[in-house]
C-alpha cells in the first residue's frame, strides 16, 4: 500500500497548458497533487478537446479566481467547413453535410459579420445549468432545452490559414464566447455547415500561453523549482485600481472593521489593497457614501 503524499498549505496562481482530451477538472486535480497542495480550484472550464492556457489557483488564490472569469480571451481554432457535427466539434458524430468548396473571400466576408457586438445562442453541449443540470447531460439523452441568446462581443477574427475544408482563426472574445458555436455561425452566414477539429486558449486577462506550463514539463522538476513557477495571488486582479494603506488601516480591515477613507478613488470596482511593505491585503469596496473602505476579500489574517 502506497502512502498518500502529504498536502501543504501552496499559495499562488499556475498557468497551465491543459492537454487534450482531459476535462478542466481532471488537469486540475492532477496540477494540485503535483504540488501537493491542500487546495485548489480554477478559473473557468476548458473543454475537454481544447487544449491551452488554464489558470489554476491554489490556496489563497482561489478566494479571486472569480474575478478571471469576467475577463476577455484569445483562441487559436480549426474549423472543417461542409460538416455539421452533434456537439460542434470533432467529439460530435457527422450529422449534416454541405458544400466545402468555400472561397477565401467568402469566408473573410462571414468573419467580418460576426465581428462586433453580436447575440449567441449556447450550445446544448455546454456547462450552462438547465435546473441545476449542466445542459450536456440533456443532450446526451437527445433532449432539446430552448437557451435564451446571449450578448458578447467579438473584438477580432484573423484568419491565419485557409485551404478549404480547412479554416484556422485567431479569436479575441468576451466572457461567455462560444467558439463552437462561432463557427457554426460563421458557416451559416455562407449557406454551409463547419465544426472545430481544434480549439486552444491562447490569452486570458492578459496572461498568454507563453507564460504557460505543461504536467510534463511540471512532473520533471523537483517541488522548490515547481514552487519557483507560481505567481502571486495579486496577478489575478491587476486590472483593479490599487491602494496602500497604514497599518492602522490594514488592522481594521483584518478585524472585520471599515477604515476611514476619503480620497478620491472609483466606487464603481473592488480596490485591490496593499500595506507599507508592498503585501497584498485584498480587495476591498469604497463606501462613498460614508467614506468608509469594506473588506471583499482577505488574504489570510493570520498573524504569522
Amino acid at each position: 500500500m502506497t502512502n498518500k503524499p502529504t498536502k501543504r498549505p501552496v499559495n499562488g496562481v499556475l498557468l497551465l497548458d491543459k492537454p487534450e482530451g482531459l476535462s478542466s477538472n481532471t488537469a486540475l486535480q492532477k496540477a494540485r497533487r503535483l504540488f501537493r497542495a491542500e487546495k485548489a480550484g480554477h478559473t473557468g472550464v476548458l473543454d475537454p478537446l481544447a487544449t491551452g492556457l488554464l489558470p489554476v489557483c491554489f490556496g489563497e488564490a482561489t478566494k479571486f479566481a472569480q474575478y478571471l472569469i469576467d475577463a476577455d480571451k484569445a483562441y487559436t481554432a480549426t474549423l472543417k467547413l461542409g460538416e455539421a457535427s452533434s456537439t460542434g466539434d470533432a467529439e460530435g458524430e457527422i450529422i449534416a453535410t454541405a458544400r466545402a468548396d468555400i472561397s477565401l473571400s467568402e469566408f473573410q466576408t462571414a468573419c467580418q459579420a460576426l465581428t462586433g457586438d453580436i447575440r449567441q445562442v449556447p450550445p446544448m453541449f455546454s456547462a450552462l445549468k438547465h435546473e441545476g443540470k449542466p445542459l450536456y447531460e440533456y443532450a446526451r439523452k437527445g433532449i432539446v432545452i430552448e437557451r435564451k441568446a446571449r450578448d458578447i462581443t467579438i473584438y477580432s477574427i484573423d484568419i491565419t490559414e485557409f485551404d478549404a475544408p480547412k479554416a484556422v482563426i485567431d479569436v479575441r472574445c468576451s466572457k461567455g464566447t462560444y467558439i463552437r458555436t462561432l463557427s457554426e455561425d460563421i458557416a451559416k452566414h455562407i449557406g454551409t455547415f463547419a465544426h472545430l477539429t481544434a480549439l486552444r486558449r491562447t490569452e486570458t486577462a492578459g496572461f498568454t500561453i507563453t507564460q504557460s506550463h505543461t504536467l510534463e514539463a511540471l512532473a520533471e522538476l523537483d517541488e522548490a523549482e515547481r514552487d519557483a513557477l507560481l505567481l502571486p495571488c495579486d496577478v489575478l486582479v491587476q486590472h483593479f485600481p490599487k491602494l496602500e494603506l497604514n497599518d492602522y488601516a490594514v488592522t481594521m480591515l483584518k478585524h472585520g472593521q471599515r477604515p476611514q477613507f476619503t480620497e478620491d478613488i472609483s466606487a464603481e470596482q473592488p480596490i485591490r489593497v496593499y500595506s507599507r511593505d508592498g503585501s497584498f491585503i485584498g480587495l476591498v469596496e469604497y463606501q462613498k457614501e460614508i467614506g468608509r473602505l469594506k473588506a471583499l476579500r482577505l488574504m489570510n489574517t493570520a498573524d504569522k
